[in-house]
């Protein structure tokens, strides 16, 4: 192994968050062999292994949406551009062995093929960065499930369009696809690697075509024990997020239907634009009452610490309640609809400069569960009275169904081609 004392390491292996991306940078560090870690403010040590991997075939679920959120993530949708079934069939079992490969760190291919003037299979920029914790998630839009595919008896129950939303100003280019695939990994090349290749396939075999995409950063969810994150609005994200088996179990996966269905679940993603400058110039105290949290602790505004239960019903000494009536935390929890919950699994994102100046950026929202209509129903109710409506513009959306994980010798979705 590389001598510690060049990666600024200690005796232990682990490196500053500064020191991986500096050193990276320098091309000083071997992502396959090194573990990052940082203290947190509250004790907390956040590691990141970039060895570590998960497995793509021999599980229940597909990687990507119990696992715990990587640091990055590359997102992309498609459109289908043949109307033969065998080439969709074709296109999911060639991503699923890819996807095999590059969730374990290798290759999909030749990156430098022995014979002169051949063209790469691998495009090779991953090479030596290591698994880092890669996932790639694939999911089906309504339109595949159609007569043109012969497939309309194999639609998902709960599969649709999304309903018109109150929040929803949303731009053609950045709405709906046939297919999506949801790259995660703690390393941001990994994640783009994988969908560039996998992309390159969709695009050899015919079968599709990219839609829209967008690359995240900054995970805004953490998983079991894991320190909350923050969101570009500078609040913790995910606070009150799923975390036990039983609520995976009633409000995520799907347990009942056809074999090739159960434990899957839907996906549905938002692109939110955040109006970061106009937020940036409000006062925290309004801020804070916007969320209905403090900003710096994540405590509900009625509470000390973090994970406080809020007391939705509690007022100050003017009657007035403490968390405001239109508070973000109040309209989508869970006890004022109807015990409603969902997986969120967001990042953030940025696009750089608007066309009028302003930092355009945002929430790439990736939320799973086995109802799509209860997502429709938290963002009514949000699109129509949320304080934080102002400072957000829901621009790109789309559902898609997850299916379950293949097994080994199988490939995605295989069983609703029978």
């Amino acid at each position: 192994m590389t001598d510690g004392s060049r990666l600024g390491m200690s005796q232990n292996n682990h490196l500053s968050r500064r020191d991986v991306l500096f050193g990276t940078a320098a091309g000083t560090i071997g992502a396959a062999t090194c573990t990052a870690a940082q203290a947190a403010p509250n004790g907390v040590e956040d590691v990141v292994d970039l060895t570590q991997r998960h497995a793509f075939y021999g599980v229940a679920e597909q990687a990507g949406i119990r696992t715990s959120p990587q640091r990055n993530v590359f997102y992309m949708t498609f459109d289908l551009t043949s109307a033969q079934r065998s080439d969709l069939q074709i296109l999911l079992a060639r991503w699923s062995g890819a996807i095999a490969q590059l969730m374990k760190g290798e290759t999909i291919g030749q990156v430098e093929p022995t014979r002169a003037n051949g063209v790469g299979f691998d495009t090779g920029e991953a090479l030596d960065l290591g698994p880092a914790s890669l996932t790639v998630t694939v999911g089906l839009g309504p339109r595949i499930f159609t007569d043109t595919y012969g497939l309309s008896h194999q639609r998902p129950a709960l599969l649709r369009d999304l309903k018109r939303l109150p929040s929803d100003a949303l731009e053609p280019r950045l709405t709906g696809g046939d297919l999506s695939l949801q790259a995660c990994a703690d390393d941001p090349e990994v994640a783009y690697h994988a969908v560039r290749d996998l992309a390159r396939i969709a695009k050899d075999t015919g079968a599709a075509a990219t839609r829209w995409t967008v690359m995240g950063f900054g995970r805004a969810s953490a998983g079991k024990g894991e320190t909350t994150p923050r969101n570009l609005l500078g609040f913790k994200d995910g606070t009150r997020n799923v975390m036990e088996n039983a609520d995976f179990d009633k409000f995520v996966w799907i347990l009942d239907g056809p074999s090739w269905q159960r434990h899957g679940t839907y996906q549905i993603v938002r692109k939110i634009q955040m109006h970061i400058e106009n937020w940036d110039t409000d006062r925290v105290s309004d801020q804070n009452k916007v969320i209905g949290r403090f900003k710096i602790s994540g405590a509900p505004l009625t509470g000390t610490g973090e994970f406080d239960t809020p007391d939705f019903e509690k007022k100050d000494a003017d009657g007035n309640f403490i968390i405001p009536l239109t508070a973000h935390i109040r309209l989508a929890a869970h006890e004022n609809n109807g015990g409603i919950k969902i997986l969120r699994r967001p990042y953030n994102y940025t696009d750089g400069i608007n066309q009028v100046g302003l930092l355009d950026a945002g929430l790439l929202f990736i939320a799973y569960q086995n109802d799509p209509a209860h997502f429709e129903a938290l963002q009514v109710k949000l699109g129509a009275s949320d304080a934080l409506n102002e400072y957000v513009s829901h621009i790109g959306s789309a559902i898609f169904f997850v299916p379950p994980a293949p097994q080994e010798g199988s490939y995605i979705a295989e069983g609703m081609f029978a």
